[in-house]
């Protein structure tokens, strides 16, 4: 690929962070009352607070299992997100028009953008249970201190380790065949499912990129386009990789990674693992953007989503998660999958030189050009092609 291409892109996915927060940003304030439509399809008590699990897998080491999980608890947005969203809608405006919107769109925009704009819960204790568990145990997330509350975001991380024979009894219990588990929020007044995939030791395993390699985004093509793709129309499949993705054995774990924000987890899950996405279920990986306006860090994360820093940030966060999930299976295979639209060839070339003994390949969609216009990038890479 020529450099100013390479560099158009690079400022494309840059300038899109900007307008990305702007836009989710100004949603409750162009649109009231769509977000209480957008949320009431995710339970039944509106008066619950909302969880999200979000999907995660098991590995095994000692003997034991080990579930890394990330939980984020929020209600419907409030007075301030709603106030300050009156600002940024004139930047949304003037990039994509959203007076010109119909109504279809309006009730989409608003369907993608209600997790950015949730109030998120801080000081909350969120207890799980596993379905079907006999014994009825309640599970949550501690620390060195006692059990782990949400912080200012309204998240909480860390690990649960159960012992071989749980787990097998759960498998059991549930009649799970490829080592899928369900759960959901038992603590008072919290609501929300999730999902883990207990993964063994051995096996194959596929890490994918997700814009422009499984999902349509378009950022070869301008902000406009990317920002069309994301918040105003339904998401689009990019052709041949579903079945791609299904030609793997049932034994395959898949684990996708973004350079998107965790705040569109939900509309990109409940797309892709559906029929009409037809991907296979996996773990998800994103970045972390924290929007709490009274805490310091909020401020670092947009910076990085949307300034200099963006390039950079998304290259190390890849880097970082995709490590961390090798470090977990050492005696897993895996194969790479992305889009030379941006970075992935040179993020997978790094991971396949700290890693080479897991890496059994890397498959590149070559969607402007790169086996052409830059073939280095894809040295010792499958490109693979555009069409079925």
């Amino acid at each position: 690929m020529k450099r100013s291409a390479l560099y158009r892109q690079q400022t494309v996915s840059d300038r899109l962070g900007l307008t990305l927060v702007a836009a989710l940003l100004c949603l409750t304030a162009a649109l009231p009352g769509a977000i209480t439509f957008a949320i009431a399809d995710t339970s039944t008590d509106m008066k619950d607070k909302l969880v999200t699990f979000y999907s995660s897998y098991g590995y095994k080491n000692n003997d034991q299992w080990h579930i890394p999980l990330r939980i984020w608890g929020r209600e419907a947005p409030g007075r301030t997100r709603r106030i300050a969203g009156k600002g940024a809608r004139k930047i949304i405006r003037k990039i994509v028009g959203l007076d010109k919107l119909n109504d279809a769109r309006n009730q989409r925009v608003n369907e993608v953008a209600v997790d950015f704009l949730a109030d998120s819960e801080s000081r909350e204790r969120v207890e799980f249970g596993f379905d079907n568990d006999s014994t009825a145990e309640h599970f949550s997330l501690a620390g060195k201190n006692g059990k782990l509350k949400t912080d200012r975001n309204g998240l909480v991380e860390g690990t649960i380790t159960f012992s071989v024979k749980k787990v097998e009894r759960l498998l059991r219990e549930q009649e799970s065949k490829d080592g899928w588990l369900s759960f959901r929020a038992v603590s008072k007044e919290h609501s929300g499912i999730g999902r883990v995939r207990m993964i063994q030791p051995d096996g194959l395993s596929v890490i994918s990129d997700v814009d422009d390699t499984i999902k349509i985004t378009g950022i070869p093509s301008g902000e406009r386009v990317v920002l069309e793709n994301t918040f105003f129309r339904e998401y689009e499949v990019v052709p041949c990789m579903a079945q791609l993705y299904q030609s793997f054995s049932v034994e395959t774990a898949f684990h996708y990674v973004s350079g998107g924000p965790w705040q569109m987890y939900t509309p990109l899950v409940e797309f892709l693992f559906s029929e009409t996405g037809g991907f296979p279920g996996g773990s998800f990986h994103m970045k972390n953007v924290r929007t709490n306006p009274f805490e310091s860090d909020s401020y670092h994360d947009l910076w990085k989503l949307v300034g200099g820093a963006s390039k950079s940030a998304t290259y190390y966060q890849k880097i970082e998660q995709i490590q961390l999930i090798l470090e977990h299976f050492p005696s897993r295979q895996f194969i790479l999958i992305g889009d030379s639209g941006e970075h992935d060839p040179e993020i997978f070339r790094e991971i396949r030189q700290r890693h080479s003994g897991q890496i059994q390949e890397i498959r590149i969609r070559g969607i402007i050009n790169a086996s052409q216009d830059a073939p280095e990038r894809l040295q010792d890479m499958i490109v693979v092609p555009t069409e079925c």
